[in-house]
């Protein structure tokens, strides 16, 4: 088995939280179980995401169900939208339009807070700074910000851009999100995904478990990925012949269970 890390407890309840209805909390642990978790991290991630409003809980313990509000409905949706436009890019559906989108942070010299979290959003839904409090990306982030974020930026779009000289859209794309640590960080994931499967007849879990450290892995290697347009990138773009094999893994992982368990009405 490749050596990963345990997957984040995160990771494994969200996996199981379906887009409507409600999740068996035993099915959970045990699966958190099997994937090399305690019971204890397992909780008390729980409780946090119940505390953030995130889900509701049924009952207790293991006999318990767990379920996502609206708000958390809607985050959920929000952190899916990266891996629905990666998909759809490594599959030639996604072709940039050749529009650069500028976001200005307007708040309050005041309201520090705010203003420093909303920068934070902005880069960790691949926005790049190009200048203090304005950020610049080649999609349009609109759906993966919440409405306070929205509320918060001047927006504009243009169809040529000079970031310090650079005006090549290649050339600046290479700047303000260099290619090496993105390509770098996919590394795990390609060994994921390199794993040997569950042998027929091992039964459901260890599917489950496969799928979970499959999740894992993407999510790890996702996470500092702006998913820059490939007209922008070198051709080949080595993260995305990985994550087409990663969904093709995934698929034949989930045809080989006897009804869909993870990521219901996500994916």
């Amino acid at each position: 088995m490749v050596n990963l890390p345990a997957p984040a407890p995160r990771t494994v309840i969200e996996a199981f939280l379906p887009a409507q209805g409600e999740a068996p909390l035993d099915l959970v642990y045990d699966t958190a179980n099997a994937a090399g978790l305690d019971d204890q991290p397992v909780r008390l991630t729980i409780r946090r995401m119940h505390a953030a409003g995130e889900i509701t809980q049924t009952g207790r313990g293991r006999r318990g169900t767990i379920g996502l509000t609206d708000a958390g409905r809607e985050r959920l949706d929000r952190d899916r939208l990266g891996l629905r436009l990666a998909i759809a890019q490594d599959h030639g559906r996604a072709p940039w339009d050749g529009t650069w989108r500028l976001l200005a942070v307007s708040v309050p010299e005041a309201d520090r807070a705010l203003r420093d979290a909303l920068r934070r959003t902005l880069v960790e839904a691949g926005a790049a700074a190009v200048s203090t409090g304005l950020y610049v990306s080649p999609h349009d982030l609109t759906g993966m910000l919440g409405p306070a974020a929205r509320g918060s930026l001047v927006r504009a779009t243009a169809t040529s851009l000079d970031v310090r000289g650079l005006t090549d859209p290649r050339a600046v794309a290479a700047s303000l999100w260099p290619a090496a640590p993105i390509i770098d960080g996919y590394a795990a994931l390609e060994r994921a995904v390199a794993e040997t499967d569950p042998a027929p007849g091992d039964g459901v879990m260890p599917l489950l478990v496969r799928q979970i450290r499959l999740a894992d892995a993407l999510e790890r290697a996702m996470r500092d990925d702006p998913l820059v347009p490939l007209e922008l990138r070198d051709v080949p773009w080595p993260p995305s012949p990985i994550r087409r094999a990663w969904y093709d893994r995934w698929n034949t992982l989930a045809g080989r269970l006897p009804e869909e368990i993870l990521y219901r009405g996500w994916l």
